[in-house]
């Protein structure tokens, strides 16, 4: 038997689950940091996966709860685009990877795990970065905590206009 030490995992599977869609954020910011999320900005906002592909897994995703890309109105696909250029960037710069993810999953066929709120990933990627845990256990290592990576990459965001 293999066994893998992730503590984080404890609270998710003892606690509480929400009813609430958990895209859709009080307006205040008292939770941010609770919830990770890293900026807000008009229309969207940025947020770290709490059960990650990879190290540093950030999502964009529109405040108004809508399920696809035609509900969206111009600026909020103008503000989403720009956010996910901008945290392109700052994953580059935060965490040199030499490749990078970008999704989007429309529908529960097409992959969503929350498909009733749309939400773009953005995956940090490394050559080898799962190497033969995902391949021979079906399993993905992440070696940072998530609070730990949230303090690294917050101060990007402090000065991010959009």
């Amino acid at each position: 038997m293999k066994a893998l030490w992730a503590p984080w995992r404890i609270e998710y599977i003892l606690g509480p689950k929400p009813d609430e869609c958990v895209f859709c954020l009080p307006r205040h910011r008292d939770e941010d940091r609770q919830r990770l999320v890293l900026h807000r900005a008009e229309q969207c906002f940025v947020i770290m996966n709490k059960f990650p592909y990879s190290n540093a897994h950030i999502m964009v995703t529109p405040f108004r709860h809508v399920q696809c890309m035609t509900e969206l109105q111009d600026h909020e696909v103008q503000e989403m685009m720009l956010l996910i250029r901008s945290c392109t960037r700052i994953l580059k710069t935060a965490f040199n990877p030499p490749g990078i993810n970008i999704g989007l999953n429309i529908g529960e066929a097409a992959g969503a795990g929350i498909k009733e709120h749309l939400h773009f990933h953005l995956v940090p990627r490394w050559v080898g970065d799962h190497s033969f845990m995902a391949v021979m256990s079906e399993t993905m290592v992440i070696p940072e905590h998530l609070q730990s990576t949230y303090t690294k990459l917050k101060p990007f965001f402090k000065t991010l206009t959009t």
